[in-house]
């Protein structure tokens, strides 16, 4: 094929790449007031989510999502699969939290309690226990292969497998039985279920906090996308203060300090940051706020004498009209705040309400269509009804049902049934009529199930008679 003539040779074309080349972020470890918080918020949520399966409540599992038994035990309460409409509740109210929480804080979420973020600050420590600092990581990563480097890359990848499928293993004893699954481990009889879904989220764990970590907030985080839908002007957020800061340079024997800022130019809040951005360079969608570089640089303004905040919370309003601390904190109450929180506490009390007034016992009625009326021995007209009784709390009840909507409408054979705790079951009854006693066809009826010994458990569900 004849080349145009304004071809380029191949030796002069230049290859454009769509993807950026992994650059390895070695973070530098930092101590300080929000490392302390972080710290905190990992160690309080792990220790609720790696010691709740563990936990018993009236001689079972406290939080047991059980799927086998359709069954979902969190402390006291019981919900079925009926109870769905609460689990969209629950979505709801998270959704309206993280908003409100990102209106006014930023992404105080993804730097504090992100499961992302939290394993890759744990599988860090790890790391940092095993290879040493950020200088001694670097240093090690570079070295060629060699017992030593073997050694450590071993024992760092040894423990963060133990920890990954530690992790896999408690996720799936939300859904098993802990005391099951651990038989089960000890009897090698785990399911092919059971098996899959410790690997697969153990070996997740691992990949993503240990191997991808920046990775996974900068490109398969959705909430990095849209997060600034829900910022504005007086959302707190780390900034860096270039009027204060501008021009950078290092505080030299000799040098004209009028003519620098604050800014020492030491590169710290780069080398302490886990995605690996500048802050100095503005906001950007890849901070996941955990405040890191404004710890390190709070101390290297200790050290060469100038006041904190150079890196800081504030807002953009705040940078740029110069408000107060108690000025910034009167721009939190604002119309978007006040109508994500009333939102939020209409559904949380709403949800409360429906919750500790809710009625632990349901009822399905079945009429059987195989026969859809029949007479009886005394003339009357008698339909046969399944009732699906489900007593949802722990403790067995006895249900008195009764009937109503037609003259002379009853129940033939036992009214009573009796129900153990958190169980479904099925209680066949007929209902009968005189010939005369509605219209020909369908007429409507109720059935009512009370608990005996606590008349304020009751159902009333509508079903139909046919009468021929």
């Amino acid at each position: 094929m004849n080349q145009p003539e304004n071809h380029t040779p191949d030796s002069a074309t230049a290859k454009v790449s769509f993807y950026e080349k992994r650059k390895p972020i070695f973070a530098k470890r930092v101590h300080g007031f929000f490392d302390n918080w972080r710290i905190a918020l990992v160690v309080f949520t792990q220790l609720i989510f790696y010691v709740t399966p563990w936990l018993v409540w009236n001689d079972r599992q406290a939080v047991l999502l059980h799927l086998v038994e359709r069954k979902f035990y969190i402390f006291g309460l019981v919900f079925w699969p009926q109870d769905v409409i609460y689990l969209a509740v629950l979505l709801i109210i998270s959704a309206y939290m993280l908003f409100l929480v990102t209106a006014v804080a930023g992404r105080l979420f993804c730097g504090y309690a992100c499961p992302q973020t939290v394993y890759t600050q744990i599988f860090m420590w790890i790391e940092n226990w095993v290879e040493g600092d950020r200088n001694a990581r670097m240093k090690l990563d570079k070295a060629p292969m060699d017992g030593r480097k073997l050694r450590l890359r071993a024992t760092k990848y040894l423990l963060w497998g133990v920890l990954g499928l530690w992790t896999g293993f408690t996720l799936v004893g939300y859904f098993t039985p802990m005391d099951e699954l651990i038989n089960n481990v000890r009897t090698n009889n785990l399911g092919p279920w059971e098996t899959f879904w410790i690997f697969f989220y153990g070996g997740f764990t691992i990949l993503m906090a240990g191997f991808m970590r920046e990775q996974v907030c900068k490109y398969m985080c959705p909430y990095a996308r849209f997060q600034s839908v829900m910022f504005d002007p007086d959302t707190l957020i780390i900034t860096y203060d270039p009027e204060r800061g501008e021009p950078r340079g290092a505080r030299k024997k000799g040098a004209d300090l009028s003519k620098l800022g604050d800014c020492v130019d030491c590169g710290q809040c780069v080398q302490v940051c886990p995605t690996g951005i500048d802050i100095r360079n503005g906001l950007q969608y890849e901070c996941i706020g955990c405040a890191a570089c404004i710890d390190i640089c709070d101390q290297v303004m200790d050290k060469v004498g100038l006041p904190r905040g150079l890196v800081r919370y504030s807002t953009e309003n705040a940078m740029a009209k110069h408000l107060t601390p108690s000025e910034i904190m009167g721009h939190i109450v604002r119309p978007r705040i006040l109508v994500y929180t009333v939102i939020l506490a209409i559904i949380v009390a709403l949800a409360g309400w429906f919750l500790a007034h809710r009625v632990p016992l349901k009822v399905d009625v079945i009429r059987d269509r195989s026969t859809l009326a029949r007479e009886a021995q005394d003339g009357r007209i008698e339909n046969v009804y399944t009732l699906q009784i489900m007593n949802t709390e722990e403790r067995p009840h006895r249900y008195k049902v009764s009937v109503e909507g037609l003259p002379g409408a009853e129940i033939g054979g036992d009214q009573e049934v009796e129900v153990p705790a958190a169980t479904l079951q099925a209680f066949n009854t007929v209902v009968r009529v005189a010939p005369d006693a509605g219209r020909q066809g369908a007429n409507p009826i109720h059935f009512e199930i009370v608990a005996s010994e606590n008349p304020d458990i009751k159902v009333r569900e509508k079903a139909s008679f046919l009468l021929p």
